[in-house]
């Protein structure tokens, strides 16, 4: 009796998760149990498992594994490939490497977290970014997503494309401007068999994106660059940012993005870093501002049909994928803070600067806490994620940020808030990581929770919160 692991299935593992099931082109692991890993290991093909030396357990689990489709019977000698067999990474489990290419960009924004128009922080060398490369493959990433600056103006940006997927890492996004999604560039993709989500910025109609992108016809152009997407099968994604001038403009930019096939929009608001921070801008919107723009904005959500998938900050978030259920990203609910770590996002996805510094999130590139976290090129990506000032930050448990914070841990919103994000400490708190978010504080404080409730329930009265119990 011969059973052969299933052609699209690799056996992996890494420090701490070391049995895993990873399917070819699809970057989220199954992690099992050791006896489980066990059965899959000898279904290569060349053992016979109605052997008797082969454990009763073991054979007790073949039929309900091949139930799952995880294996199948097969003929003595049909192999597997060799890229199948069990291998075990030599670092912690990191689902997915969001990358900085480059420094550079194309654009002038007004915003920019590494005052990219200026080239704050450049870009590493051809060599230096195929290093990174290999140690993403060597360290078990299976996904990327490509950023900057503007990734499009990398003179070998599809060489780059090519090392990762030769190495078999999923290029799930590219972030981009929209200057140079051309169709020249969709055919190169196309002929490598891929169709990665181009996430745009988009500020708002009536000229906003135009101020804030700093290039005249920035609008138009990322207009043509959803469209054309669209029209050639490439989805799209955007990201708005919010202040000011252009917080009234919310729904029709909403309606405009949704008309132009655009699945998904993430709202955020301008942060006082990075190039808007050096360039005095008054524009800022305060939190309270912020808030009562998106409020207010929930039923007109529901009223236009849910264009595409939304995310306030961590106000609101919903999708007509799933058009019955809210959520509020904030709101964690946590049962256990000695087993919750400080940010779920960063514990599984890590973001490399364009300078090639490890960071739990992009937001922390405009900040002068990031020179405490490591170089990729000095360190080595597998020291940076097993055992750096990286590692432990993203490995700190809730319960350490509210010891940290003695008015936390009396507050009745404790387990639900966990002090918020750790970016928006910085904003307020430069100085210190595990400060208290005064955003996200104001959002349970200030009795936002229940306006959002109250909010959705006059505009779409069958829809729940995905927390609230059934």
């Amino acid at each position: 009796m011969y059973y052969k692991l299933h052609e699209k299935l690799l056996l992996r593992g890494w420090q701490k998760l070391p049995y895993a099931i990873v399917e070819k082109g699809y970057p989220r692991p199954l992690f099992i149990k050791a006896i489980e890993m066990q059965a899959l290991q000898l279904c290569n093909g060349r053992i016979d498992l109605s052997l008797p030396i082969v454990p009763q357990e073991i054979r007790d689990l073949l039929p309900l594994i091949e139930e799952r489709g995880l294996i199948a019977r097969c003929e003595p000698g049909d192999s597997i490939a060799p890229e199948q067999e069990y291998r075990c990474f030599p670092a912690r489990y990191i689902r997915t490497a969001h990358w900085s290419i480059t420094g550079h960009c194309n654009y002038r924004c007004k915003h920019c977290y590494m005052s990219a128009p200026d080239a704050k922080y450049g870009e590493l060398s051809h060599g230096e970014i195929m290093s990174i490369v290999q140690q993403l493959i060597d360290c078990g990433v299976l996904e990327v997503s490509l950023t900057g600056g503007e990734p499009l103006v990398r003179r070998d940006f599809l060489e780059i494309v090519d090392a990762l997927l030769a190495g078999g890492i999923h290029i799930s996004t590219i972030y981009s401007n929209g200057r140079l999604v051309n169709d020249r560039l969709l055919d190169e993709l196309e002929k490598r068999g891929i169709h990665p989500e181009f996430n745009m910025s988009y500020d708002g109609v009536d000229g906003w994106h135009d101020w804030l992108r700093g290039i005249d016809g920035a609008g138009r152009i990322a207009e043509d660059a959803f469209r054309r997407c669209r029209d050639r099968g490439f989805p799209t994604g955007a990201e708005m940012c919010v202040h000011k001038g252009n917080r009234h403009l919310l729904r029709e930019t909403v309606r405009k993005l949704g008309e132009l096939g655009c699945r998904s929009l993430k709202v955020v608001p301008v942060s006082d870093v990075g190039a808007w921070k050096e360039g005095g801008y008054d524009a800022a919107i305060t939190p309270e501002e912020l808030y009562q723009t998106y409020l207010e904005y929930i039923p007109h959500y529901y009223a236009d049909g849910m264009p595409l998938s939304l995310q306030l900050s961590g106000f609101f978030s919903a999708s007509p994928d799933d058009p019955d259920v809210y959520d509020v990203p904030c709101m964690k609910n946590c049962s256990n803070p000695d087993r919750t770590c400080v940010c779920g996002h960063a514990r599984q996805v890590m973001y490399i600067s364009a300078e090639g510094r490890a960071l739990p999130c992009m937001s922390l590139s405009g900040m002068d806490i990031q020179n405490e976290f490591p170089l990729i090129t000095e360190l080595g990506l597998a020291a940076c994620i097993t055992d750096s000032r990286y590692m432990r930050l993203i490995d700190t448990r809730a319960t350490e940020v509210l010891r940290h914070n003695p008015e936390c841990r009396e507050c009745e919103y404790a387990m639900q808030c966990l002090c918020g994000c750790r970016a928006g400490a910085l904003e307020t708190t430069p100085d210190d990581i595990l400060a208290v978010d005064q955003f996200t504080c104001r959002i349970f404080r200030q009795g936002w929770i229940p306006k959002i409730e109250a909010a959705v329930k006059q505009a779409a009265p069958h829809v729940r919160n995905v927390l609230a119990k059934e």
